[in-house]
């Protein structure tokens, strides 16, 4: 039964995205507002139907620039983040030669970056930078790799320089108004109603050298879980002296609210993302 519902999942997923290409594709091509928001109902579908319920606690900033930097466990985060808010990602590279998930990373406005390559991340910082500045809301990955779910890896600070970026000006002190940045923790807490133990955590992260088929096959396989998604409150550069301090705070308050929620200290009213404009009747309804 478990290969059953696996295989009708993976079918319905192939057949609903191959159907939606043409439509964000062409949202893209004609800038249409659109092409914001039906990537957040497309995902929040997804999470219904693979049975992955996303509860957020917190309030994402949307509607301006802003660097989203979060903990990296899984290809379940692209999925959980997008159902939560508004977004675009920044990817390594190796995403661009991906059959099939490169299409779909394009069609999220992904910015691609070169990890390995030092002489790129100036590159790719100031990419970054000025998709901030046009009102993008960009989710970063600090930790550059995945992990095993049960903790969060040293963040990275090179591409968090582009949270320099200069969105305005103080009217009464002149000062420049920098980009917010907004630490989330992701934290995969349940599976099949029951709290997720630290053994079963790594059959839904996705790190090392896993290959990404079989591990898509074995999470449809598994069943239903649960993820919680906590934006906590943004901050900016000048608040924290620099790039580096930017960095080192971020990456405490992601470990800590990841702390706290694998460890069921949540305390504050969450709500059900992937309950939300998630039907197929919405698609219906965005395609008319």
């Amino acid at each position: 039964m478990q290969s059953l519902r696996a295989a009708l999942l993976l079918s319905i997923f192939v057949l609903v995205t191959l159907i939606l290409i043409p439509w964000q594709s062409t949202a893209l091509r004609f800038r249409r507002p659109r092409r914001k928001s039906f990537p957040q109902r497309y995902h929040r579908f997804l999470c219904r139907l693979f049975g992955i319920r996303v509860r957020v606690i917190g309030t994402a900033v949307q509607g301006r620039g802003v660097l989203i930097v979060a903990n990296h466990s899984s290809w379940l985060d692209i999925l959980t983040l997008s159902a939560a808010a508004r977004i675009s990602f920044v990817a390594k590279s190796e995403v661009r030669t991906w059959p099939f998930f490169s299409l779909l990373a394009r069609l999220q406005e992904t910015v691609f970056v070169d990890r390995v390559r030092r002489s790129q991340t100036a590159e790719a910082r100031d990419q970054i930078r000025q998709r901030l500045i046009d009102g993008d809301a960009l989710v970063l990955f600090p930790e550059g790799t995945s992990s095993d779910g049960n903790r969060v890896l040293p963040f990275k600070s090179a591409l968090m320089g582009a949270a320099d970026a200069e969105i305005g000006r103080d009217p009464v002190t002149g000062r420049p108004i920098h980009v917010p940045v907004q630490p989330v923790s992701v934290s995969y807490v349940g599976v099949h109603g029951l709290p997720m133990s630290r053994d079963l955590r790594p059959f839904f992260a996705w790190y090392g050298d896993m290959e990404l088929v079989p591990h898509l096959w074995e999470a449809f396989r598994t069943g239903p879980i649960e993820v919680i998604v906590e934006f906590h409150k943004p901050m900016t550069i000048d608040q924290l002296g620099g790039r580096k301090a930017l960095c080192s705070v971020a990456e405490t308050v992601v470990r800590q609210g990841q702390a706290r929620a694998l460890s069921g200290h949540i305390q504050v009213p969450a709500t059900d993302a992937s309950n939300d404009e998630a039907t197929a009747a919405d698609f219906t309804e965005a395609v008319a």
